[in-house]
């Protein structure tokens, strides 16, 4: 017995320390998220293990990762508000465990459950900050009794997800902000050139490389850039 918990906590390490590499590596989010639940199924003993984040406007709870490759279960459509145990786990930020989820009143998919094989569930929610952004489930294909120790291996795996998931969302972030002010300066400069130039007002000099840009489809920073580097090459 001892063998046999010392194997499963040293399985349990390997599968945390997998995480924390994935999370600080340049991977994808979709190919973190994806290693999120491989390993974690893995871990778990879990015949389905799936991430649900909540959408921009926290109305709905979708899929982003599973290892499933049930099309049936991949492609139940998202929970609605205030439907399901994910809802209620997102709600209150605090795991549930299910012994039997088609005999669990308050679940939403008992026929894809019943069909899949599905019968316990580990509800956790995926939190930064005491912010809720998501859920991780654990499902398994025999009645199962979730021990405290599962409870908080997956409660450090889905705070781990949520991190991952909170850095890319202020990379993305970040880059936009980016992307915007170097827009805007090179705008500012393309119409003081176009101001100059050909003695427009700000307000036509904007008008031109704005009309440029819709006409030819082309980005106005790219244009701005242009104009710049036409008169560089003037000087």
């Amino acid at each position: 017995m001892t063998k046999k918990i010392r194997h499963k906590t040293t399985d349990t390490l390997t599968a945390l320390s997998k995480i924390s590499k994935a999370i600080s590596s340049d991977l994808y989010l979709e190919d973190i998220l994806k290693l999120i639940v491989t390993v974690t199924a893995e871990v778990m003993n879990s015949r389905i293990c799936t991430l649900m984040l909540l959408d921009d406007k926290k109305q709905n709870l979708t899929i982003r990762a599973t290892q499933s490759i049930s099309e049936g279960y991949i492609k139940k459509q998202p929970l609605k508000k205030g439907e399901g145990i994910a809802w209620k786990v997102v709600s209150e930020n605090k795991p549930i465990a299910v012994p039997d989820v088609l005999k669990e009143s308050g679940y939403k998919y008992k026929d894809i459950a019943e069909k899949e094989g599905l019968v316990s569930l580990l509800c956790v929610p995926l939190a930064v900050k005491n912010r809720v952004i998501g859920a991780l489930n654990c499902y398994t294909s025999k009645p199962h009794k979730f021990s405290k120790t599962e409870i908080n291996v997956l409660t450090s795996v889905a705070n781990q997800a949520a991190i991952a998931i909170e850095n890319t969302e202020l990379m993305v972030k970040t880059k936009v902000i980016q992307e915007e002010l170097e827009t805007r300066k090179a705008v500012e400069r393309a119409k003081g050139i176009l101001m100059k130039g050909e003695g427009l007002t700000e307000e036509d000099a904007f008008r031109k490389i704005q009309k440029f840009s819709m006409d030819r489809r082309r980005p106005m920073k790219e244009v701005a850039e242009a104009i710049i580097m036409m008169h560089e090459m003037k000087r």
